[in-house]
């Protein structure tokens, strides 16, 4: 490399002011120290990125950032946790200083909206690969689970979906007289943290739309040994992914396609009078197995796999 690693982290990854109470250690040790305040537990969890696979070789190094990062803070978000740090490894091919200044301005620009502090992580050479842990606190026995859905549970989903996946099908080559919306949820999704910390003591069960709605959803059903039914009328559809819709009949699309980070969870129907947040009822959890979908006048059986590595 051309560059140093340590010359590297400092350059790029250490301007960051430490943002919470959380964090007594950050880069330049061993380790970086955290404190728990009493009563709360540490939420965890990881994902990579690799070139090519989650992201075009083409991608906006400032925009890949931000998607890198908010990825993981969706993850916290569904379990209902504020975020407090993260940590970040990188293997790059090459040290390019330019590609390198962009990606921490995106980085680092919503882990400072968020108050998350980069604490550590890792640099080293070979195939452009990007891994972030994140951690966050939640009350100790609040954490929204995919495990805790009950029949009569009304499903819900904050934002809109499939504006994701029209964003893909952009990218590849799909032309609409809109584009730019759509590309825009592709390419900077909006974790919804404040979401999750509101549906504490609200919701049974929740997830992140990572995978597409089908596949996160079934997660839940898998986990809490229920079943559901969606209503196709109640989908909350953007007019550019309707349009689609008509124009190529993939009427699917919005329900298998990821990378929404919209939150996915059920309420039991005498709590949903409690619900402050934007976001709308798109079916019911059922005790038979399996997840349906109402169309059209007819019930009809969903596949609710989605992308697997390895498959």
């Amino acid at each position: 490399m051309s560059i140093a690693e340590f010359s590297l982290i400092e350059r790029y990854f250490t301007r960051q002011v430490v943002g919470n109470d959380s964090t007594k250690l950050s880069i330049g040790d061993d380790c970086a120290l955290l404190s728990l305040p009493e009563g709360y537990e540490l939420a965890v969890t990881t994902d990579t990125m690799v070139e090519n696979v989650h992201f075009f070789a083409d991608a906006n190094p400032e925009l890949l950032g931000h998607k890198l990062l908010a990825v993981n803070l969706s993850d916290l978000a569904s379990m209902g946790a504020k975020p407090v740090s993260v940590l970040l490894a990188l293997t790059l091919p090459t040290v390019d200083e330019i590609w390198l200044a962009a990606f921490s301005k995106g980085f680092l620009s919503l882990a400072e909206l968020h108050l998350v502090d980069l604490i550590g992580g890792d640099t080293t050479s070979g195939p452009l690969t990007l891994t972030v842990q994140a951690m966050g606190l939640v009350p100790k026995g609040k954490a929204l689970l995919r495990s805790s859905a009950k029949p009569g549970d009304f499903i819900y989903l904050t934002g809109s979906l499939g504006d994701a996946g029209l964003g893909l099908k952009i990218k590849q080559g799909y032309s609409c007289s809109n584009p730019e919306a759509a590309l825009q949820r592709f390419n900077k999704p909006n974790p919804q943290i404040n979401a999750g910390m509101a549906l504490l003591d609200i919701a049974n069960a929740c997830i992140d739309i990572s995978d597409g709605l089908t596949a996160d959803l079934g997660h839940i059903l898998e986990r809490s040994h229920v079943g559901a039914c969606l209503d196709w009328d109640k989908l909350p559809l953007a007019d550019a992914v309707v349009d689609y819709i008509n124009d190529t009949g993939d009427w699917a699309m919005p329900l298998v396609a990821g990378d929404d980070y919209e939150l996915c969870f059920t309420v039991s129907p005498e709590k949903a009078s409690r619900l402050t947040i934007n976001c709308t009822q798109i079916g019911v959890i059922e005790s038979t197995l399996g997840l349906r979908l109402y169309k059209s006048g007819n019930l009809q059986p969903l596949n609710s796999k989605g992308y697997e590595h390895f498959s």
